[in-house]
């Protein structure tokens, strides 16, 4: 409690700010970048395990349930090391955004495939019916419907996606934990450990906490617009109260 309160402790903090915000640009650009690739994997793999076709929904599931049963750190490890033992240069930063897409991209997957399941038979009919497509069917009326349902836990996978950078630092990363240990143990800048984690934890909480309170008014609103029935549904979408 006493560092907590020092005034030099926070004074060393600030003197290296920089070491701070770099460690935290570098955790967005990962998470940002991880992101898209998770996001993208995760609507081709949900695709495919709705698509009723053996082979490609076993394709999908051997994609979902192996990312989903191995450590984030153990896929991060073997992506760097034993690239880096067979003399691929691979630098930590495209380390931290495959290994982050692909294993997100697991979860991802899923919510895809629960929001597309989720949508009544009768949706997927009424598109045969008319002629549709698979893939016109899924993009013009199966997906719309579903979005409402994949968006609050998809927002939420992003948060955990965020918060999955620290694992960067097993591999010695440039991401804000790796930079915060590396200034609470530096020879002119240890000692101020209880401010730096205080800082540290500060800024993934500004990020993390939006989102997550985000995704929690967003699922309670649907789950509130759901419980009122289709009269009021409509009245809604009307605009009236």
């Amino acid at each position: 409690m006493e560092e907590l309160l020092s005034a030099e402790a926070w004074g060393k903090v600030w003197t290296y700010r920089d070491t701070f915000l770099m460690g935290f640009g570098n955790t967005l650009q990962t998470a940002v970048l991880g992101l898209l690739l998770a996001l993208a994997l995760g609507l081709v793999f949900g695709l495919l395990a709705t698509s009723g076709k053996k082979p490609l929904v076993f394709l999908a599931r051997v994609y979902v349930e192996f990312f989903q049963n191995t450590p984030i750190v153990l896929q991060m490890c073997f992506l760097y090391y034993v690239l880096a033992f067979s003399g691929v240069k691979v630098s930590i930063i495209l380390t931290g955004v495959v290994s982050l897409g692909i294993y997100t991209g697991a979860y991802m997957a899923e919510v895809v495939r629960a929001g597309i399941q989720a949508v009544p038979k009768g949706q997927f009919e009424a598109a045969a019916s008319q002629g549709f497509g698979y893939v016109e069917a899924m993009y013009y009326i199966i997906f719309p419907q579903s979005l409402k349902i994949i968006l609050p836990p998809m927002v939420n996978q992003a948060v955990n996606l965020f918060k999955n950078t620290s694992c960067l630092y097993i591999v010695g990363g440039a991401d804000l934990i790796s930079l915060t240990y590396s200034f609470v143990t530096g020879a002119t800048t240890g000692g101020a450990y209880a401010p730096a984690y205080v800082v540290c934890g500060a800024l993934f909480f500004v990020v993390c906490f939006p989102l997550s309170t985000l995704a929690s008014t967003w699922e309670n609103n649907l789950k509130r617009r759901d419980s009122r029935g289709p009269e009021a549904k409509k009245l809604e979408e009307a605009g009236v109260s």
